[in-house]
C-alpha cells in the first residue's frame, strides 16, 4: 500500500525532484564548454575554407605564368633562331582571382626560373619553374606561403 502525501505539504519526495545550485552551475559550465568548442571549430573551419581559396587561387596564377611559357616560340632551328621562353619576366606581380570588395585585394608574386638543360643525345630543353608566393592573415600577422609547379619544354 502506498501512502500519498497532501497537497501542499512539504514531503521528502518533493525536495529530491528539485535540482541544487551546484547541479545547475556544473550544467551551465558543460554547456558552456560544448558551445566553446563548436564556436572554436567554426571559426578555424572558416580560416581553412580561406585558406584553401587563397592557395587555389595562387596555383590558378603560377599555372597562368606556365602556360605563358607554353605559349612561347622556342626554334632554334629558324632562321633567325627564336627563343621567346628564355625572355619571359623573371618576376611579375598578379592579383589573385578571389571576391574583391573595396581595398581587399590580395596580391601575389610569381617567380619564375628558366633553366637550359642539354640531354646526353645532345637535345636542349628548358625546365621551367614557377613559384607564387602570396600572404595570408592569421590570428594578427601575416605569413606567406608559396606554390610551386614546374615544366619541361621542347623546341617547336
Amino acid at each position: 500500500m502506498r501512502v500519498m502525501d497532501l497537497p501542499g505539504t512539504c514531503g521528502s519526495k518533493a525536495r529530491a525532484a528539485a535540482f541544487t545550485l551546484a547541479e545547475v552551475v556544473v550544467c551551465v559550465a558543460i554547456i558552456m564548454l560544448v558551445f566553446a568548442a563548436i564556436i572554436t571549430a567554426y571559426i578555424q573551419t572558416s580560416y581553412r575554407a580561406e585558406w584553401s581559396g587563397f592557395s587555389l587561387a595562387a596555383q590558378a596564377s603560377a599555372i597562368q605564368q606556365l602556360e605563358s611559357a607554353k605559349c612561347a616560340v622556342w626554334d632554334p632551328l629558324q632562321s633567325p633562331p627564336m627563343d621567346q621562353i628564355s625572355q619571359l619576366p623573371r618576376v611579375t606581380t598578379t592579383l589573385l582571382d578571389l571576391p574583391v570588395t573595396g581595398t581587399n585585394a590580395i596580391y601575389a608574386t610569381n617567380y619564375t626560373t628558366v633553366t637550359n638543360l642539354t640531354t646526353s643525345a645532345g637535345y636542349s630543353i628548358y625546365f621551367v619553374k614557377v613559384d607564387t608566393s602570396w600572404p595570408f592573415r592569421w590570428k594578427n600577422q601575416t605569413i606567406y606561403f608559396t606554390n610551386t609547379i614546374a615544366d619541361y619544354f621542347a623546341p617547336d
